[in-house]
């Protein structure tokens, strides 16, 4: 690697003697995160906001509260970590020794913070790695010690940021199975508030490991200074807000302890998922582009490249079908024009056929009935007819009704001498055990390799850790819930460094896995099982405030009964997909499906890679609207929904975002059902970007669930033809 990627960054970290204080500016384009050593040798928070640019300035900084909080000492309050040395001694006091930086790549730089206990051989880092562009600040924390013995860790937190405001607004995303992410905002006050979850492997069902938290007024979209935090790990959270009697607040994020006690060996390094935070003075919506593109860019699997469309076969027949069946379906897909037909749940299991989900789960051997010729028949079948073939696994789980769990019951997280407890008919395989592993990883390698035409994995995950005991860990049990998810992340990686170029969605049904962690070995996630399009506008409205659209995969289907353009129009705002019989669609439904594909790929960059604007909100009104606009804004499309209007609601002029003022754009509304024209006053016209910003023009009506997607394209043309 050349040397400039090492040189230390003065522009990134700020080191100036005074006494013997040491200042470190962390920061990125927008953004400064600022510590400071104190006379005592601790170190300590002093700033974290909008980007301070004059370094003399931070001297007028006050201590905010201590960088990473021991245990046991003078503090009150929650500590970001807390252990137990090997002759009992609780306590940790931990004193700034170094700090270094280095820059990893153009646009990326790691700083790394060297604490270590003054009276223990316990030594912390906290690295702090910025997208200076992107606005976007990655932070973690490594623990080791050189003790005699082992120490007991009982709190490791990743992160612990210090702020002082006037007021404090959280919004949290929480819900159940098909009710993801319901976004509710709460003031905090005195005392904690904590989110997390203690399910283990489906582990966001209930809760989304991520927040927003806004200062001194409730948050908004495009004012008022926002934190965005969320964790990359796939596992159990925690994130606790804890408001002092000063008013300031600390947020710890990280694992979940609970049941977590992890014995530390000598010399053994523990490292800590990593919290990933932008903070926004522009409110939500700057937030928001800012996760996308750091996420499109660095994050995501394939993040630069383009998504294929599909159509599942799972809500057309669920486990009742069969290989010609099957083959009648990849008939629709291609008359629908999407890339790939991919096979759902129920083509596996002998001894237990997988005709329903109490049965077969584990034993992935094609089901000879439903498919004599073997999966290789529908590669086969598909590649005939020019589309790609993806299938669905659920390769952690097992159903006590299956060989699997006959041969090896052993390889089940499940109690000794208690009645096991099922969700969903399953049990989860215990991951931690390297056999596990293998078997788990063999699922993909052994599909992969007898059938080369794969082209794509559905990676589902349907239950939560029940009955929670590892054989395999026998007296460490409290190191389950995160041996387990490091087995989990082992076999992605070897399934990604093997079939590199292999997309896959990850699924859990729906939601339940959300987090950028996992998302580095998936191009997609599936957020919930709900395909309802109304109720799917606030799903991925709460998602989005995070991940990008093409991070979203959403299907047409018969859930919500809703008109199809309705439907279609919904999912065709993120990474869009079909789950219906096209064929008992009327020729007309059908004409437009087809010709809605074909515009989804001719806008997919604008759509998929496109900044998102959030223009009205299902939340605050009956009505929603989405704006993407591709980069340099020359082109851009708006989805605008009436959901349930009430009557003699006023229909107001929507303010469009993100285009040029000076430059002039025509507007064409497409997604139209065929010998169907626009009613919109709009469709046609040429406006300034400063007119559709600033005065914006009428998209919505009293009709329910009706929609309008509008194609903005910017054009050269006189001034006195712009309205």
């Amino acid at each position: 690697m050349r040397l400039k990627y090492f040189i230390i960054l003065c522009f990134c970290v700020f080191a100036s003697s005074a006494g013997s204080q040491q200042i470190i500016h962390v920061s990125t384009d927008d953004i400064s995160l600022i510590y400071r050593t104190g006379d005592n040798g601790r170190l300590y928070q002093i700033y974290v906001g909008q980007k301070l640019r004059h370094s003399p300035d931070f001297a007028n900084l006050s201590n905010m509260g201590e960088a990473y909080i021991g245990n046991g000492m003078e503090d009150y309050f929650d500590p970001a970590v807390r252990v137990l040395h090997n002759d009992g001694n609780p306590s940790l006091l931990l004193k700034y020794i170094s700090h270094e930086a280095r820059q990893l790549q153009p646009n990326v730089t790691e700083t790394v913070i060297h604490l270590q206990d003054d009276k223990y051989p316990f030594e912390v880092k906290l690295f702090f790695e910025t997208y200076a562009k992107e606005n976007i600040i990655k932070t973690y924390t490594e623990l080791v010690h050189r003790e005699k013995k082992p120490v007991t860790l009982y709190n490791y937190a990743s992160s612990m940021l210090h702020l002082n405001a006037a007021k404090y607004y959280l919004t949290e995303f929480a819900g159940d199975w098909a009710n993801e992410v319901k976004m509710t905002e709460t003031p905090l006050t005195f005392g904690k508030k904590v989110l997390d979850t203690k399910l283990g492997s489906r582990a966001a069902m209930f809760c989304s490991p991520f927040f927003l938290l806004s200062c001194d007024e409730p948050a908004q979209e495009n004012r008022g200074e926002t934190l965005f935090g969320t964790i990359g790990w796939t596992g159990n959270f925690n994130f606790t807000f804890e408001v002092d009697q000063t008013n300031k607040l600390r947020i710890i994020s990280g694992i979940n302890p609970f049941a977590s006690e992890y014995v530390l060996m000598p010399n053994e390094l523990f490292r800590t998922p990593e919290f990933i935070f932008t903070y926004s003075a522009e409110g939500k919506g700057k937030a928001s582009r800012d996760f996308h593109r750091w996420a499109r860019t660095y994050q995501l699997k394939d993040g630069d490249k383009p998504r294929l469309t599909l159509l599942n076969n799972w809500e057309a027949t669920y486990f009742d079908f069969n290989e010609d069946k099957l083959i009648s379906i990849m008939d629709e897909a291609v008359k629908l024009g999407v890339d790939m037909f991919l096979l759902d749940d129920g083509w596996f299991g002998n001894k237990y056929p997988r005709s329903s989900d109490r049965q077969g789960l584990g034993d992935w051997q094609v089901t000879k009935d439903k498919l004599p010729n073997g999966v290789g028949k529908l590669v086969e079948e598909a590649a005939k007819r020019d589309i790609k073939f993806g299938i669905w696994i659920e390769p952690e789980m097992v159903n006590p009704k299956s060989e699997l769990y006959e041969n090896h019951p052993d390889w089940v997280i499940q109690l000794p001498n208690r009645e096991p407890y099922y969700f969903r008919n399953q049990m989860v395989l215990d991951m931690s055990n390297p056999k596990v592993q293998d078997f788990v990883f063999g699922i993909v390698d052994n599909l992969k390799s007898q059938n080369p035409g794969i082209a794509y994995f559905k990676w589902d995950c349907n239950s939560p850790i029940t009955n929670i005991f590892s054989p395999y860990l026998k007296d460490r049990q409290s190191h389950l819930y995160i041996e387990h998810v490091r087995g989990v992340y082992a076999v992605m990686k070897r399934v990604n460094e093997k079939y590199p170029d292999l997309p896959m969605m990850l699924c859990s049904g729906g939601g339940g896995r959300s987090d950028f962690e996992a998302l580095k070995y998936f191009t997609e996630f599936w957020p919930s099982d709900n395909t309802d399009a109304v109720e799917r506008i606030f799903i991925q409205w709460g998602y989005s405030h995070f991940f990008p659209s093409k991070s979203m995969a959403a299907h047409v289907t018969s859930w919500g009964k809703q008109p199809i353009k309705f439907r279609v129009d919904v999912a065709m705002m993120c990474k869009l997909g079909f789950d219906i019989r096209i064929n008992e669609l009327s020729a007309d439904e059908q004409t437009f499906c087809h010709d809605a594909v074909q515009n989804f790929n001719r806008l997919g960059s604008s759509i998929l890679e496109g900044d998102m604007y959030r223009l009205m909100s299902p939340y605050e009104s009956d009505h929603a609207a989405v704006q993407y606009v591709k980069t340099g804004g020359r082109k851009s499309v708006l989805f605008a929904f009436d959901i349930h209007p009430r009557f003699g609601d006023r229909m107001q002029p929507l303010k469009l975002d993100g285009l040029h003022p000076d430059k002039r754009y025509i507007l064409e509304e497409i997604n139209l059902l065929p010998e169907t024209k626009s009613y919109l006053p709009c469709n046609g016209e040429i406006y300034s970007g400063d007119y559709l910003m600033k005065v914006g023009i009428q998209v919505f009506s009293p009709q329910h669930m009706t929609s309008h997607v509008i194609e903005i394209e910017e054009i050269e043309v006189e001034v006195d033809q712009v309205r």
